[in-house]
């Protein structure tokens, strides 16, 4: 059974850490599964009411019955960098 998660930085546009993970070779989504390849915030968060600004900076990241404990915590640590450097500049 896959497990998915949608994930709000702070300070960071959605496009941006898709670009960053990307670089790192780790594969996330911005938007909801049926609209992959698009920009486009998600439909669902819409439906849920969450607001434009936090839908633009989510991401949505998926762990499958073959996701390793390493590929997960590789995949924290590079959140994690990323939040403290998006929060480094907004300070």
């Amino acid at each position: 059974t896959d497990l998915i998660h949608s994930l709000a930085m702070p300070g960071l546009s959605g496009s941006a850490q898709l670009m960053r993970f990307d670089m790192q070779g780790i594969a996330v989504s911005q938007g909801s599964a049926c609209s992959s390849g698009s920009m486009r915030t998600s439909h669902v968060l819409e439906a849920m009411g969450v607001p434009q600004d936090e839908a633009s900076r989510t991401i949505r990241m998926s762990l499958g019955w073959n996701t390793t404990r390493a590929e997960v915590e590789r995949f924290c640590d590079a959140w994690l960098t990323m939040a403290r450097q998006a929060g480094e500049r907004a300070a």
